[in-house]
């Protein structure tokens, strides 16, 4: 096991940060100090201090970690394979992102077909020399003329909108500018193209976006003419009233409508509305230079369910929903006459459906989540009767692209043990079968050394939950394994087998088990699944995940000194709870980018949004769910409570992982827990595993990150692994 003494010698110390002992808040009658309050301000002179010294210890401590470079120089090796994305068409052309190996970001290609020569369209890799500047989105005309595409930059949710003339490649003077949580949809005359945005910030604000930390407020609907300047956008829509809804908006496949989706938080419901732009009496034209918003139609005026556009015959829509049907269903409606809705694929007893594509004219595909792994069915359109399952290995179905009017089809598919197929399937041939368009290879993988298993262990009330294991052939129970348990657990997110090239370095070369455990909170089984560990359940979350954990240990997997566990954003605040819960049953920790004061995450950037999920401090009831459970607010001394034997009657060695432009959960979470635990914990001689953070610089909550990042904190945090569990490197 690895420790780090606090004052020794020449030793690391950990550094002092001022508690200010002033700042209390009353919540409801309890009053809760919160004396690194200070540290919320990112642009303070003390809180860039505090980074600047917290960055120097962790330098120091992976100083020490023996397997980094070894990990470094091996996941650089790995990564260097060529990626492919599934093709996806535009008028008569073809569009894929491709990664040669170690570039920076992924590079936007055009061909004539999907066998004929490829050239490049866009490679972002030329708009920063550090590749922190990224693609954020694109959509292409309907008659592929242009490219509108979102860049971001060091990470951030703010996006700029460009435009590029396809045929010529060159960039246009359009610049769009304060656009996030945006889709891009153009209309058919290409003449321009919807998106969403906030307003400007106003004089005297801050501009470094990307930094802030106030509210985002007022989303708005926009539609952008090509060739004229954003002031002259016109406003679609807006609602001054409900400062914190989001909205999207999408143009129907035969161009007709446009679609407006409002969603209130972060819960899978929607409002619904649409504008039959072809009936407009002068167009979209007609609107410039005036305050009037588009006629919408309100088809779905409640946020008591999910509607998501799957197909439209004229005024007949199809939609995927999930109202009255936890595990979703298909539903067509008149939207002359929208009393009357029908089913048209009904709940499924036991699977998901997740989503479906309108292909071949009158043909859907449907794409179930049957215990965490995916079942692509083909289906009528009108009748949604079955026609044929397509095959499929075990795993996960990570795109489906196609065009109602097209009769080809591309799946992108993968699994923990494949990293890529893009399947090519063509359902006008008399016995339609999936074809290799494209399969991913990693020199020097093979897929024979490795296993998968999947478990379904009991949770702390009897629930049955499933979890995948992964690790090198022939897998032992004799407890030898170090571990890591990843989980995330919220926000209606099914987390699915995917192939990650750090968890198979780890696997082969430190005989690491990796496990997902696919805990309640998540969608894997619907929104009962989901609802089942949000709210008031949300201590469903870590009990589930907490059973994970002794269930490996009872198996024979691993042991508490050798398991690591890991989570990000939601899945961080689940590490951050979970240590504090049982700090005994855990040798490692790594939390990134976490919610961690959920007394005050409502008041950050779009935190709002996630009251849905949590509840609100600013309701009693929601309070005493909240401070029950708090990373910030319950880091105890657990060598005053007993239990474990002395070298595990402490916190395990944690890692906390953040960015300086995560603008969605901002540093100041990580910052204000690392502050207190080190406070709590690293003043006693009691807890010598070390408690460090990593702040990546000019990045944020994970997007966008340039491949040179991904690895280098991969290299980061498993050799801090490795050292805290014991983990010996085997070549």
């Amino acid at each position: 096991m690895g420790s780090l003494p606090t004052s020794v010698d020449d030793r690391v110390e950990y550094p002092t940060a001022r508690r200010d002992d002033s700042v209390v808040d009353d919540y409801h009658g309890v009053m809760v100090p919160d004396p690194y309050r200070w540290l919320e301000d990112p642009d303070s002179v003390e809180t860039k201090e505090f980074v600047e010294k917290q960055m120097k210890l962790t330098d120091c401590v992976l100083k020490t970690c023996e397997t980094r470079e070894k990990l470094c120089e091996k996941l650089t090796e790995l990564y260097d394979f060529p990626k492919y994305e599934t093709p996806f068409r535009a008028g008569d052309k073809y569009f894929y992102f491709h990664n040669s190996g170690l570039q920076p970001q992924r590079v936007l290609y055009i061909q004539d077909n999907v066998e004929g020569e490829a050239e490049v369209l866009l490679d972002p890799n030329t708009l920063s020399e550090d590749g922190t500047v990224a693609l954020n989105g694109c959509a292409v005309s309907e008659e592929a003329d242009y490219l509108a595409y979102g860049i971001t930059c060091s990470g951030s949710d703010w996006v700029t909108i460009k435009v590029m003339q396809i045929k010529s490649k060159n960039v246009e003077p359009d610049t769009l500018s304060w656009v996030k949580f945006s889709s891009i949809s153009w209309t058919h005359d290409s003449k321009g193209f919807f998106y969403s945005r906030y307003p400007a910030p106003l004089n005297g604000e801050k501009l470094d976006a990307g930094t802030e930390t106030q509210a985002s407020l007022q989303h708005e609907l926009y539609y952008h003419f090509l060739g004229t300047d954003q002031s002259q956008d016109i406003l679609c829509w807006s609602d001054p009233d409900n400062p914190k809804h989001t909205r999207s908006a999408s143009v129907t496949e035969d161009g007709k409508y446009v679609l407006l989706y409002t969603f209130e938080n972060c819960d899978p419901v929607n409002k619904m509305y649409y504008c039959d732009i072809s009936m407009l009496p002068e167009g979209l034209q007609g609107y410039k230079g005036r305050k009037e918003l588009l006629p919408f139609v309100k088809l779905v005026d409640t946020f008591d369910a999910c509607y998501d556009y799957v197909a439209n015959d004229d005024t007949i829509f199809t939609f995927l929903t999930n109202k009255d049907a936890p595990r979703y269903k298909l539903v067509r409606v008149d939207v002359n006459d929208p009393t009357c809705w029908t089913e048209v694929v009904r709940e499924d007893e036991r699977d998901v459906l997740k989503s479906a594509v309108a292909v071949n004219r009158n043909q859907i595909i449907v794409n179930y989540l049957s215990d965490v792994k995916n079942v692509l069915q083909l289906r009528d359109l009108e009748t949604g009767s079955f026609l044929q399952q397509l095959p499929l290995d075990i795993g996960t179905v990570y795109d489906i692209s196609a065009r109602r009017k097209d009769s080809t089809v591309f799946i992108g598919f993968t699994s923990f043990l494949i990293p890529g197929i893009i399947y090519e399937c063509n359902l006008e041939a008399e016995a339609p079968e999936m074809k290799i368009l494209r399969e991913i290879v990693v020199p020097g993988f093979d897929k024979a050394a490795f296993e998968v298993r999947q478990v379904f262990y009991p949770s702390k009330d009897g629930t049955k939950i499933p979890m995948f294991i992964v690790g090198r052939k022939g897998i032992s129970l004799d407890s030898s394994h170090p571990c890591l348990l990843y989980g995330y657990g919220g926000f209606n997110i099914s987390i699915t087998p995917s192939f990650t090239v750090s968890r198979i370095v780890i696997a082969k070369h430190l005989d690491v088990v990796f496990c997902i455990a696919n805990i309640r909170g998540g969608g894997e089984y619907g929104e009962e699944w989901h609802r089942g560990g949000a709210l008031s359940r949300k201590q469903k979350c870590f009990d589930d995940f907490i059973s994970a954990a002794e269930y490996l240990v009872s198996v024979g997997y691993t042991q508490p000194r050798k398991l690591c566990i890991e989570g990000g954003s939601n899945g961080g605040l689940l590490i951050g709870a979970c240590i504090n819960q049982r700090p005994h049953l855990f040798g490692c920790a790594l939390a990134h980018v976490g919610v961690m004061d959920m007394l005050r995450f409502h008041k950050f950037t779009i935190g709002h949004a996630w009251t849905s999920e949590f509840g609100c401090s600013d309701k009693e009831e929601e309070f005493h769910w909240l401070i029950k459970y708090s990373p910030l607010h319950n880091v105890r001394k657990p060598w005053e409570k007993g239990g474990g034997c002395d070298e595990l009657r402490q916190y395990p060695s944690t890692m906390l992982l953040t960015a300086d432009h995560d603008d969605r959960v901002v540093p100041l979470h990580s910052l204000k827990l690392l502050a207190t635990m080190q406070y709590v914990l690293c003043s006693s001689v009691d807890q010598t595993n070390p408690i460090i953070g990593r702040i990546e610089r000019n990045a944020g909550h994970g997007a966008g990150k340039p491949t040179k990042k991904l690895i280098d904190e991969s290299a980061d945090k498993y050799s801090y692994m490795a050292k805290m569990v014991g983990a010996s490197w085997i070549d």
